[in-house]
């Protein structure tokens, strides 16, 4: 059983940076995908940034450049450094983790998730 636990959140003014953090256990799956989704009140998740288990990422068009996801394997950690944030990067965050053939940010694939992180990015 996959279990993913999110940390790191808070509140940032704009232009200032957060890095989030989740610790994740039992992922045996010999390629999987690791990814950072968010989302707001009455709206549909979006998949921010993605990474499988060769190490290829994916992102978002509205984060590229300022934001960075990474997997220390040791730790079994995963992270994204989030550089540059804005308002609109304001929800809540989750990580989510599933048996993957390719790197992908599609939420419909992933079928571990944690509780989620809050993120509020002031003006």
């Amino acid at each position: 059983q996959v279990q993913l636990v999110e940390s790191g959140g808070g509140s940032v003014q704009a232009g200032g940076s957060l890095r989030l953090s989740c610790q994740y256990s039992g992922l045996t799956y010999r390629s999987y995908c690791l990814g950072w989704f968010r989302q707001a009140p009455g709206k549909e998740r979006e998949g921010v940034a993605a990474i499988d288990s060769d190490g290829d990422a994916s992102y978002v068009e509205s984060v590229k450049g300022r934001f960075t996801i990474s997997n220390d394997n040791a730790k079994n950690t995963l992270y994204l450094q989030m550089n540059s944030l804005k308002p609109e990067d304001s929800d809540m965050y989750y990580c989510a983790a599933d048996r993957c053939y390719g790197v992908t940010t599609l939420a419909g694939i992933y079928g571990n998730w944690g509780q989620g992180t809050q993120v509020t990015v002031s003006s």
